[in-house]
């Protein structure tokens, strides 16, 4: 197997992971960020083991398409059934990807009611099942999973260890409940609990801290606070598209820097996807690109209106005249 995890790993400083993010992280925006100022490592969103073994395979696999330039690829999957998750995971080893990782920590109801997501904190046996599904699958892969403190109330100890012991590759620890959802401060010390369990339980596992990062220098605080090998920032992405970067003082682009940025992602989303999605769910990305100067508030409120690319160059090229 080889393991991309020991190899990003570095020495004095945290290495940097995108979160995957649904509806956020696909294939156009994970290809912007390599462009721009690369994570180490970018995950796909969260893809469902049992849509890629269903009548949904061909809605589904477009979710697990990477560039060359987006390595390392780690491709997230979700879901409750060992059969599927061994299909899944001989898929993503057959299409190249550099490991493979399981969600064990989203919130959302939906995921919930199936017994997945962060459910499977409350199913440690189930837990088993999956992962040996996965190395039957993909056993040159690496394997790693992103979990929680616990489900309804803090339970580190006994659910962090329980992971640990199954020797994976790496764990991505989000420091909340799920029933915390992001309502609460991410909790740090017992990311840094988790850290000194691992120490104990298996040395050679990768752990990353993930939960309230919003600059370069929070993620160089966390890293010596608590001693976790790397940082996942999340939201984090939607303050500072420059992040990763890796500047103490923060990233310095000018506005004519981020509305061109906006135009380019808007190009490459509606040439990429074209009718296969709704160019609305480019909105989300528009306060990344379009705040703290003004007439900010004005423009974002009629980007939210357009419904392709052409409104929106009609909208920021006069804008960015006005800045040369």
């Amino acid at each position: 197997m080889k393991n991309f995890w020991q190899d990003i790993k570095k020495i004095g400083e945290p290495f940097l992971a995108l979160a995957p993010m649904e509806g956020v992280t696909d294939f156009v925006f994970r290809d912007i960020m390599s462009d721009l100022a690369k994570p180490d490592v970018l995950f796909t969103e969260f893809t469902s083991a049992e849509s890629l073994d269903s009548l949904g395979y061909d809605k589904t696999i477009p979710r697990l398409k990477f560039s060359e330039k987006q390595r390392p690829i780690v491709a997230q999957i979700w879901g409750v059934s060992p059969r599927s998750f061994e299909k899944a995971a001989r898929l993503v080893q057959e299409l190249g990807f550099d490991g493979i990782d399981i969600n064990m920590g989203c919130p959302d109801k939906n995921v919930l009611k199936r017994g997945a997501g962060a459910n499977l904190i409350t199913n440690p046996s189930l837990t088993t099942e999956l992962i040996s599904a996965i190395r039957t699958g993909a056993p040159d892969l690496p394997l790693s999973i992103k979990t929680r403190l616990g489900f309804n109330k803090i339970i580190t100890e006994e659910w962090i260890t329980y992971v640990l012991e199954q020797k994976i590759e790496a764990l991505t620890i989000h420091g909340r409940t799920a029933k915390q959802l992001s309502k609460v401060d991410a909790n740090w010390e017992e990311i840094k609990k988790s850290v000194e369990i691992k120490n104990a339980v298996s040395p050679s596992t990768i752990v990353i801290g993930n939960g309230d990062v919003f600059t370069y220098a929070d993620s160089i605080q966390r890293y010596k606070e608590t001693g976790v090998d790397g940082v996942m920032i999340g939201r984090g992405i939607f303050h500072d598209p420059f992040l990763f970067e890796k500047s103490i003082n923060g990233s310095s682009h000018t506005t004519k820097e981020h509305l061109e940025l906006l135009l380019t992602h808007s190009k490459l989303f509606s040439d990429y996807w074209q009718d296969s999605k709704n160019f609305a769910e480019m909105r989300r990305f528009f306060k990344i690109y379009v705040k703290s100067f003004r007439g900010a508030t004005k423009l974002k409120v009629a980007l939210m209106e357009t419904q392709n690319y052409d409104e929106v160059e009609k909208l920021i090229k006069p804008v960015l005249n006005s800045l040369s």
